[in-house]
């Protein structure tokens, strides 16, 4: 069917006080409004997918807060509360006191006609995970999930609804999940409890569950797949291998050991003696990633992923799209295959090619500080085809994730960083960027120059100083200041804090 939406909105508008209200009303693009942000100080703005507006000049005071408040439902331990028979959804912020200082109210869409790319996955009666980011659809496509399940199928539908997002606030359910039946979550906390209680109580033959998030709703969730009930559900996590790495969840799909070969098995695997492995059968048959509205990735056997990604084998990825007719398209992306062995690079980048990283499962923010410290500009890309060198822990490599993968097929340069470290960070750097460095070359001079003072403040009377940490490099040539001038000097401290004291 094509896509019709349905979003309620003047029941949103309804609640917003009236200076708010009237000029978004007079606004033509309101079917693109995704939420309404009122923050206690600031003028109330409008978010739309390409800007944000401001509504009013007006500061928002508690009299508009309140305004708001008095005309929604209480809000629960998550902070959320809605307005009944629809969808939207108001998130609130607090300050120590508990008092509210803030509002998020959220648009909440039914869209009709969002599951064709994957109906047929839905009607196999296999148990589906969900994946993708904030603002991809993942509960939208669940509230049809349902209705399709319910309506069409008539099946024994069940949705456990924890913020009322996918029913809608009050005792009686959205229409858009159509004859599904919904239990409601008293707190975030008994979800997987009420997800348990659905099946021991109401025989359902499907069960929808929003945000799967914690280690007792993954145990839910297994038992559920065990007792034969379809289960489809979402996650944190863009693609599988997030999942795989998420020590939480990763059960869902299979979960993950180490486990230590002898040397014979080694030798014939032609890996190392500790390799990792699926623990168990995943809890999900099939996995989509959903990388836009219109545009999916499918696992359609996690099990067999998770193992090829475990043993960084090649993997066909299936790929499904609407084109502008609407018509479902359906690709087999060719497996990666490695074509190139890790490690630094051979050489530091020239200085007229500069380094553009693509960074995976590194710490940005340490790596831009220690950078920082080292006075070097650093180009950090979003796109593999716009970077030069492609930077990995040794963990991440050594699994072969698809990303990895993907670096190799592309013929980039890997340095593995051993760990996210302070010092590994540095290494990397120096690595990188060529000795000569104005950045390298200052960072030296600061150094001896800093020696050089505590020299002369030590024999000025100063009983002794510690300089700043340095590399072992820098240190030597720290000792050696002090040497030539008749004083002592000892390193303290661990990497990549350990530093140089200069005394008499």
């Amino acid at each position: 069917m094509p896509k019709v939406i349905v979003d309620d909105l003047n029941a949103l508008l309804d609640i917003l006080p009236p200076h708010i209200h009237q000029p978004l009303c007079e606004r033509s693009d309101n079917h693109e409004l995704l939420e309404v942000v009122l923050d206690l100080g600031r003028p109330a703005e409008a978010r739309f997918p390409q800007q944000e507006v401001v509504l009013n000049p007006k500061e928002v005071d508690e009299t508009d807060i309140d305004y708001v408040v008095s005309r929604i439902s209480s809000f629960g331990d998550d902070n959320r509360a809605g307005i009944e028979r629809t969808l939207h959804r108001i998130s609130a912020i607090r300050n120590r006191k508990k008092h509210i200082v803030g509002l998020t109210c959220r648009v909440g869409r039914a869209v009709f006609g969002t599951i064709k790319i994957i109906e047929d996955l839905i009607k196999s009666g296999k148990s589906i995970l969900l994946l993708g980011g904030p603002g991809v659809g993942k509960t939208t496509m669940l509230r049809e999930v349902a209705r399709v399940l319910a309506d069409d199928l008539n099946k024994r539908v069940i949705i456990v609804d924890t913020s009322n997002e996918i029913a809608g606030d009050g005792d009686i359910p959205h229409p858009a999940i159509g004859h599904a039946r919904r239990m409601q979550v008293t707190t975030p906390a008994r979800q997987h409890a009420v997800m348990i209680e659905a099946v021991e109580n109401h025989m359902p033959e499907v069960i929808v569950i929003d945000e799967i998030g914690t280690e007792l709703e993954a145990q839910a969730s297994r038992t559920i797949a065990e007792r034969g009930v379809q289960l489809i559900g979402t996650a944190h996590g863009n693609t599988l291998e997030n999942l795989m790495m998420n020590p939480t969840l990763c059960d869902l799909v299979g979960g993950i050991q180490t486990v230590t070969l002898g040397d014979e098995e080694a030798k014939r695997r032609g890996t190392q003696k500790s390799i990792l492995e699926r623990t168990s059968q995943p809890t999900f048959d099939i996995v989509v990633e959903i990388q836009g509205w219109d545009r999916v990735a499918i696992r359609s056997d996690v099990g067999e992923a998770v193992d090829a990604i475990l043993r960084g084998q090649p993997l066909d990825t299936e790929i499904r799209w609407l084109d502008e007719t609407g018509e479902v398209r359906i690709e087999k992306q060719a497996p990666v295959t490695a074509i190139r062995k890790a490690g630094r690079p051979r050489q530091p980048l020239k200085v007229n090619e500069p380094a553009r990283l693509y960074l995976f499962g590194i710490n940005r923010g340490r790596l831009e500080q220690v950078a920082q410290e080292m006075q070097l500009r650093l180009d950090i890309v979003k796109s593999l085809n716009d970077a030069n060198l492609f930077i990995t822990p040794k963990n991440y490599y050594r699994r072969k994730l698809q990303k990895v993968r993907e670096a190799e097929a592309a013929n980039l340069p890997i340095y593995v960083l051993r760990s996210n470290t302070p010092h590994q960070i540095r290494q990397l750097l120096s690595d990188i960027y060529p000795s000569e460095s104005p950045a390298k070359t200052n960072s030296l001079k600061r150094a001896l120059s800093e020696a050089e003072e505590a020299v002369i403040q030590v024999k000025g009377g100063q009983e002794g100083l510690e300089l700043s940490p340095q590399s072992a490099y820098i240190r030597r040539l720290q000792h050696l200041i002090a040497e030539r001038n008749q004083l002592s000097s000892q390193s303290t401290g661990k990497d990549p804090n350990r530093r140089v004291r200069i005394y008499k």
